[in-house]
């Protein structure tokens, strides 16, 4: 048996940046990937559903919202996740980290990347100091667009 929605909040079919200014009506914490979305059935930390039906898709970041039909939002939050962070030559690590097209969070004096233990021994293995994390991943989006890139049609 399928369980029950009762979809007390309604259907998302928007979003607006962080800094809005809407009435919050809950929130949700979502990882990366969960992040991108277009079409989904999401539920608050309150425990309220609701249907996220938008245009196209997109790339949410922490402190963004889903703006549902009354005008309300629902603030998103980033979980934290398993990533490494890399302290070293950053310009020859970051270099390797992109022929490896592993999206990248970039400081000023360091790099974050998911967790991922092949990638933690090459690091090591050119002389980076890789410390695990759980943190929120807020990797860097593409050169031809805000957030992700979803293909190489540029």
């Amino acid at each position: 048996m399928l369980p029950a929605y009762d979809d007390s909040l309604g259907t998302a079919v928007a979003t607006a940046p962080a800094g809005h200014g809407r009435k919050i009506v809950g929130r949700v914490v979502l990882d990366h990937d969960s992040r991108c979305l277009r079409r989904r059935r999401l539920m608050t930390e309150g425990g309220a559903s609701f249907m996220v039906d938008l245009p196209q898709a997109v790339s949410l970041d922490g402190g963004d919202a889903l703006v549902l039909q009354d005008g309300c939002a629902v603030e998103i939050a980033a979980a934290r996740e398993p990533v490494l962070r890399i302290e070293g030559d950053l310009p020859r690590l970051a270099w390797h980290i992109g022929n490896r097209h592993c999206p990248c969070e970039i400081h000023a004096d360091h790099l974050v990347i998911r967790a991922d233990h092949v990638l933690e021994a090459m690091l090591a293995q050119l002389g980076a100091r890789v410390t695990r994390s759980l943190a929120p991943f807020r990797p860097e989006g593409g050169a031809y667009g805000h957030g992700r890139t979803f293909g190489h049609t540029h």
